[in-house]
């Protein structure tokens, strides 16, 4: 298990520190913003920020992969949260920016919360690959949420669509979570085993969706409105998935009580994190208000 939390661990706060440069890249030049998108594109190539970005996204990506090889799904796609943790801290080293104590009161709730609720979860591994009849069960599941949340999405506006479209992206992160913990368990037969399997195109494909939608939802209303959806959704879905498709199981009974308790604290956590990066009271740049969203989640990180 303690393999398994440093690699979780390592690949949010690759992720975060990914999003923090790719932002401080994009914060520059911003009279050019009115440029097309090819020439926006050729001035990032340039920045090595930004390529490093690129570089600790593609990093993020491995190292959750190689955390879903060794444990469980219901353990690493709760830990990516700390994403938003990593991001505080670095942003604030990166943009030399002190957060408000509002914004670490959010951060202490956030992680206090996310240990609270994995200590008394306790998260058991299953099975590292799943059959067909499981797939059709959970990932069948899982497709079908996601198609109810959007058509409940269209005929709302703003927080709400944003809330909707932001749990959408969340079940849809932690099935591309599922399919890649599916993908890499093929490489105990062999890179040809994995390559040949459905999953790993399956992945790239709930992926690209996954990030399309969280896109849908940054755009439909704030980072506040979004982001608690987007982190604890992406946490209970790979949960429900991981028992579902892989086997895994948590505790219940009387740890329901601390598990909620910290459900709710990581909610509240994301809630001002999102407020303090939305009102330019975290570590963005001074004069944006509307920085790189969560990875949790680029489609390979929620988060993520």
């Amino acid at each position: 298990m303690a393999l398994t939390v440093v690699l979780a661990l390592c690949a949010a706060l690759s992720n975060a520190s990914a999003s923090v440069l790719q932002r401080r890249a994009a914060s520059v030049g911003e009279p050019e913003k009115t440029a097309g998108a090819v020439r926006r594109l050729g001035r990032l190539l340039r920045r090595a920020d930004w390529l490093a970005g690129v570089g600790l996204l593609m990093l993020s990506a491995v190292l959750q992969g190689s955390a879903l090889a060794v444990g469980s799904l219901s353990l690493v796609q709760p830990l990516l949260a700390a994403e938003l943790l990593f991001t505080l801290v670095v942003g604030s080293l990166v943009f030399r920016r002190r957060p408000e104590r509002r914004t670490w009161l959010a951060f202490a709730a956030l992680a206090v919360g996310l240990a609270l609720f994995l200590v008394a979860a306790a998260p058991a591994a299953g099975r590292t690959e799943a059959p067909v009849r499981a797939w059709l069960v959970g990932g069948g599941a899982a497709c079908g949420a996601v198609v109810l949340l959007v058509l409940a999405a269209r005929p709302c506006r703003g927080a709400s669509r944003a809330v909707l479209l932001g749990l959408a992206s969340a079940v849809c992160f932690a099935l591309t979570a599922a399919l890649l913990k599916q993908a890499v368990g093929r490489l105990a037969h062999g890179p040809g085993a994995m390559f040949t399997h459905w999953s790993p195109y399956a992945t790239a494909v709930t992926g690209l969706l996954a990030f399309l939608l969280l896109q849908s939802a940054l755009s439909a209303g704030s980072l506040a409105a979004s982001q608690p959806a987007l982190t604890l959704g992406d946490a209970l879905t790979s949960i429900a998935l991981g028992a579902a498709v892989f086997e895994e199981s948590i505790q219940l009974g009387l740890r329901v009580i601390p598990e909620i308790a910290g459900i709710a604290l990581i909610g509240a956590g994301s809630v001002g994190l999102a407020h303090a990066s939305s009102e330019g009271r975290g570590w963005d740049t001074p004069g944006e208000r509307k920085p790189e969203g969560n990875g949790a989640h680029i489609p390979m990180g929620h988060e993520h």
